[in-house]
């Protein structure tokens, strides 16, 4: 089983982003994901830069791969979507369908990332003839979807499953920060920057709802999936995606990689199960 953190779903300062990814080098994850996959809009780094970040990562030693957006709006999105593509040495996370198809032109492989919402064989079968080899499920996929897939008997590519932190449930045309704030999307003032982890959206009566960050909205809690490691093990899926927080990273990383290593499953730290069991991702299921 291979630990993964996966792509930076908030908007740091650009000083903040590189400091993170110069430790993130030094944790024991064998595959890092780098690139914005919510809101074009946030340039502190541009794709030439999340491209060299990446070769300074990859020095490190661990595979490196580049996050696409979640949802182009604009032509000069797909100009930048265009470079990461033709990046020239670095895998892909497609999370849309313009990047699979930039992809198959160019015959080049990929990484099939939660934003395609592959849900059928047939879906799969088609991506898989377009280079698809790693699939990142979506945050609903539990064990129960992944057992109905293998019972069909079709060869699947490596599956990769997120299993810590909050995870991303939507994305929307309209920026939900600045309406939060009462401010226009193209007028924003990069209001997200405010809020390195997202920002809390509870109930009139005061309890957690979700998240927001931006134009995603996100679940409220973490998911903690670290006393079903074995269970994901069962199931063949080889590789666990964290979502980077702004902090306490190294910890989790590291908790991760022990169990992982020494064969056995975390305690759960304050986390949901729920999408694993097939229910409300946002309860607890004891196993």
């Amino acid at each position: 089983m291979r630990l993964t953190l996966g792509p930076l779903q908030y908007f740091w300062p650009r000083e903040q982003v590189l400091a993170f990814y110069r430790e993130a080098a030094t944790w024991p994850v064998d595959v890092i994901y780098l690139g914005e996959t919510v809101c074009s809009k946030r340039r502190e780094l541009a794709t030439r830069d999340w491209i060299a970040l990446a070769g300074e990562v990859a020095a490190g030693g661990c595979e490196v791969v580049l996050s696409s957006l979640a949802l182009l709006e604009a032509e000069s999105e797909l100009s930048s979507l265009t470079r990461l593509v033709e990046n020239g040495r670095f895998r892909v996370e497609a999370n849309d369908m313009s990047a699979v198809q930039l992809l198959r032109e160019r015959e080049l492989p990929f990484i099939g990332g939660p934003g395609l919402n592959v849900y059928n064989h047939a879906a799969l079968r088609l991506l898989q003839e377009d280079g698809l080899q790693r699939l990142v499920l979506s945050v609903e996929q539990g064990r129960d979807f992944v057992a109905e897939f293998r019972a069909v008997g079709v060869p699947l590519p490596q599956l990769e499953i997120p299993v810590w932190g909050r995870l991303p449930l939507a994305y929307s045309a309209r920026c939900f920060t600045a309406r939060a704030l009462d401010m226009a999307k193209d007028d924003c003032g990069f209001r997200c920057i405010e809020h390195p982890d997202g920002l809390p959206l509870a109930t009139r009566d005061g309890d957690p709802l979700l998240t927001i960050n931006g134009i995603q909205v996100q679940t409220s809690g973490h998911c903690d999936l670290g006393p079903e490691l074995d269970d994901i093990r069962t199931s063949g899926i080889e590789l666990v995606r964290l979502y980077p927080q702004a902090q306490g990273m190294e910890d989790v990383v590291r908790r991760f990689r022990a169990a992982i290593d020494g064969g056995y499953s975390p305690t759960r730290v304050g986390g949901e199960n729920g999408y694993w069991h097939g229910t409300a991702g946002k309860w607890c299921v004891t196993p």
